[in-house]
């Protein structure tokens, strides 16, 4: 999503920004009706099916305006003549055609409810086209606070782009704005002045010069896209490439930054085939090898635009030159081009259908910081370095937010998210099982949108084992597992405690430095035979506490 937080008045933010999410996670929680149109799968969205998107839009810098039209290719699966289109203040739609006839319409918000005179009839195809146009929502505070950013460049020349996760794409323009339904392709044309440069997702089929001193630049993406990963991308832009022998053959990996950052661009993003080695090692083959890799510079800190990987890091490695683990694992990588193209497996490739879970996409992403470290540098770098994130961690609320209301949960799935599957891996307990779970996930998964029940099924059904209190625990519970245990006459007892009902765990713990496995439960249990002076120690790997009761 949009990296890892909200950076919020204070400097110690940005040194510790998980914090940050999660005051976003204790916002009030009183939700209206505008939040469950947005939220929810309507049924003035669920009788039809998206195909192609065909999104035309002229960006004038000089009074921060857009105008344009979305033409909207769909498939009826119930016949029904209501239809639902998404579109922000202060933008509005100034009109709605099919088959040559203006449709009429009501807004209620930002939903237009809009009338169709021709027969929906199941199985056929239709289009529609919205013009619309306006100011947009100016972005407070990109990627968190969203919306379009315009900013000029150490030139003067305008700098611009777009971000909007969870705020929804509707903020810019005209769609079907909830993640469940995945448009199969979409052509983007963007209109700007001609001494600049748009970048968009997708393959640049065309640049066309106008009379009036602007171009056209005409993208189109072959893959499945979410609302939230199309993007614009407007600046004075140099680009270079090259050329990454691949899994699936060769990936087209294409860089836009501003002129006077080429030199330090083609130094700092070489760390791109250094992350697509690593992610292509654990997780499977990069997801859009038709689309090609971009990665562009952007007037904020970054965000996971499919294809086209947003990025302002400052071309140094870490997260604004700070190590999140506090470790100096951190050092060692440009976080957002790491963490960023992370999301090209984890948001991209397997998309939440609902932002209550995007646990599935800031989690998993989370730990491939993680894994990057532990390919490159072994794996107890790479544990030293996802523990050390542990300082972030707030246990607030849960990590799963509220379902139909466009509500997030905790800013703790980054990091309790990653190292929840840091344990995982523990009991799972074969390297080879879990790196061949991590690169099924995206196979089975492959540029689908998904539930946290699918997610869950899928790994209790792969690692063996019911992880349906696992999953409570971690994932809809604030409280750390605590192993409680004490020695009693040659008897090592012990139990799981401040967890949930049924969490049975088994864990290692060691003995002396001799290690062993354990499975505790809610109830005391015993081992036999076992000295009440040995020095025990929980692995640190497992994110629980080990508290010694005195009996």
């Amino acid at each position: 999503m949009r990296i890892l937080c909200l950076f919020i008045i204070t400097v110690c933010c940005v040194l510790n920004p998980i914090k940050a999410q999660s005051l976003l996670g204790k916002q009030n929680n009183s939700f209206t009706k505008q939040d469950s149109m947005r939220g929810s799968i309507t049924k003035e969205r669920s009788w039809w099916d998206l195909k192609q998107y065909r999104l035309h839009v002229k960006i004038n810098p000089l009074d921060s305006t857009i105008t344009g039209s979305n033409t909207i290719k769909y498939k009826v699966v119930q016949d029904y003549n209501v239809m639902q289109i998404d579109l922000q203040n202060p933008l509005e739609i100034s009109k709605i055609v099919q088959d040559g006839i203006e449709l009429k319409y009501n807004r209620e918000g930002n939903v237009y409810f809009v009338n169709l005179v021709a027969v929906q009839k199941k199985g056929s195809t239709k289009e529609l086209s919205v013009f619309y146009g306006g100011k947009p929502k100016v972005a407070v505070n990109p990627p968190w606070d969203g919306g379009i950013t315009w900013k000029k460049d150490r030139n003067g020349k305008p700098f611009i782009a777009s971000s909007c996760q969870g705020l929804g794409a509707s903020v810019w323009w005209p769609n079907k704005d909830h993640m469940y339904d995945e448009v199969e392709n979409m052509y983007i044309s963007v209109n700007v002045p001609s001494d600049l440069m748009d970048v968009s997702n997708g393959r640049l089929l065309s640049v066309k010069k106008h009379k009036n001193g602007t171009k056209t630049y005409n993208w189109y993406v072959s893959n499945p896209i979410n609302n939230y990963g199309v993007n614009i991308n407007i600046g004075d832009y140099v680009s270079f490439s090259e050329k990454y022998k691949g899994e699936k053959g060769t990936l087209d990996c294409s860089y836009y930054v501003l002129r006077d950052n080429l030199a330090k661009a083609k130094k700092q993003f070489k760390e791109v085939p250094r992350m697509l080695e690593a992610f292509e090692y654990w997780f499977g083959p990069y997801p859009f090898y038709k689309d090609g890799y971009k990665l562009v510079e952007v007037p904020y800190l970054g965000m996971e635009h499919q294809s086209s990987v947003t990025y302002g890091n400052g071309f140094e490695n870490g997260y604004l030159g700070h190590d999140l683990s506090g470790t100096g694992w951190g050092l060692k990588f440009d976080f957002i081009i790491v963490h960023e193209s992370g999301h090209e497996w984890f948001a991209n490739n397997i998309t939440y259908k609902d932002v209550a879970d995007m646990w599935i996409h800031e989690s998993f992403t989370n730990y491939s910081e993680c894994l990057f470290v532990e390919y490159y540098y072994g794996k107890n770098a790479g544990s030293e370095y996802v523990i050390g994130t542990r300082k972030h961690i707030q246990n607030d609320i849960p990590i799963i937010g509220n379902y139909n209301v466009n509500k997030e949960g905790s800013g703790d799935m980054y990091s309790k998210g990653g190292n929840m599957l840091h344990t995982l891996r523990q009991i799972v307990n074969d390297d080879k099982k879990w790196k061949a779970i991590l690169r099924g996930l995206n196979a089975t998964f492959y540029h689908q949108t998904v539930t946290t029940k699918q997610i869950e099924d899928y790994l209790s059904a792969e690692t063996g084992m019911d992880l349906n209190p696992f999953f409570d625990q971690y994932l809809r519970d604030i409280r750390i597992p605590t192993l409680e245990y004490y020695f009693e006459n040659k008897n090592l007892v012990y139990r799981w405690t401040n967890c949930v009902s049924g969490f049975d765990m088994p864990i290692k713990i060691s003995f002396n430095g001799v290690d062993k496995w354990q499975k505790p439960e809610t109830n005391w249990k015993k081992e036999t035979n076992i000295d009440e002076n040995s020095n025990l120690v929980v692995d640190v790997n497992f994110y629980v506490k080990g508290v010694h009761i005195r009996k």
